[in-house]
């Protein structure tokens, strides 16, 4: 029924064109975003899965050794995988199109297959067909993160009702202190801080290089902006938010000079983020992950809640075939 295809550069503007018509499709699913990557740095195994001669679904993936056996990994290169399906999706396609990418694994002689699955809300409509087909081919999880999503209402007034009183006197605190929020392009000044950051609390570099993050940029300048907050000039704070597709918006980076926290410039970016999300029509924000290999940052999840977030899964799931 399915018939799987090889990707090549003569398919790239195909399968972008295909990617925001799915049901679950994202800006991670995109071969413009996926070309940030430089050559050589991943083996691309990608492919395209046709039905009766039309294009039916893509699953951007690369060949990755795990354990020294070689793996199809959907997507190595990018925050989640997986196939991009029509919002239509019957079981029975569902079941196939999974048998379908075993057999094609099996038949390419990988030793196993592992998918970063979009989380549910991602999806225009809800459906865990895939999830259940998946599971029914012998997948089992490979880890379990937990993402911060929060449900943006009609109003800002409405979101603020959901932010915990702490929250709202912070907010108001940054007001009153004269902090200024407002999309940038300094990149170069935020990730100073954003490095700064993540070596003082975690020991760890930023996913990206700075060049990287400039050039995702660069191709998703309406896709991809950066929010900061200033005192007296000073560029303290800042959040850097993809927009994953058209009702998701997920912050990429969050990051903020420790040296300003009295200010509680975080507190009044997201604020102000919020507020331009729902001007722009989106439903949810996504905060990002808060668990490190399924250990739970206690501190960063506490912070999410108090805007009224809530934890839902960013399965990896895996089939072992050798």
């Amino acid at each position: 029924m399915f018939k799987f295809k090889q990707y090549t550069k003569d398919n790239e503007s195909q399968w972008d064109q295909f990617v925001p018509t799915g049901n679950n499709g994202t800006l991670f699913h995109l071969r413009e975003f996926l070309n940030y990557h430089p050559e050589g740095r991943f083996k691309d195994h990608s492919i395209l899965i046709e039905k009766k001669e039309n294009l039916f679904s893509v699953f951007p993936a690369a060949e990755q050794d795990l354990d020294n056996k070689r793996f199809l990994v959907s997507h190595p290169g990018s925050t989640v995988g997986s196939f991009v399906v029509p919002e239509n999706l019957s079981i029975a396609d569902a079941m196939s199109m999974s048998e379908a990418l075993v057999d094609y694994a099996r038949e390419n002689d990988f030793a196993g297959i592992r998918i970063t699955v979009p989380p549910t809300l991602y999806q225009s409509r809800l459906s865990n067909y895939m999830d259940f087909a998946f599971f029914k081919q012998g997948f089992t999880y490979a880890k379990r993160d937990v993402t911060s999503i929060l449900f943006l209402e009609d109003s800002l007034e409405k979101n603020l009702a959901k932010f915990r009183s702490s929250h709202r006197r912070a907010v108001r605190n940054a007001q009153d202190k004269g902090v200024v929020v407002r999309q940038s392009n300094d990149f170069d000044s935020f990730y100073r801080i954003l490095e700064q950051n993540l070596n003082i609390r975690h020991g760890v570099t930023p996913t990206h290089t700075l060049e990287e993050l400039k050039d995702i940029h660069a191709r998703f300048p309406d896709k991809v902006n950066l929010v900061v907050a200033f005192v007296d000039g000073k560029m303290v704070a800042g959040v850097v938010n993809f927009i994953v597709n058209e009702h998701v918006v997920l912050a990429f980076y969050i990051s903020h000079d420790e040296a300003f926290q009295e200010y509680r410039a975080v507190n009044l970016l997201f604020y102000s983020i919020f507020d331009w999300a729902i001007q722009q029509g989106f439903k949810i924000y996504d905060f990002g992950t808060f668990t490190v290999n399924e250990e739970p940052n206690m501190g960063l999840g506490r912070f999410k809640e108090n805007f009224g977030a809530s934890g839902v899964f960013r399965d990896t799931i895996e089939l072992k075939l050798k």
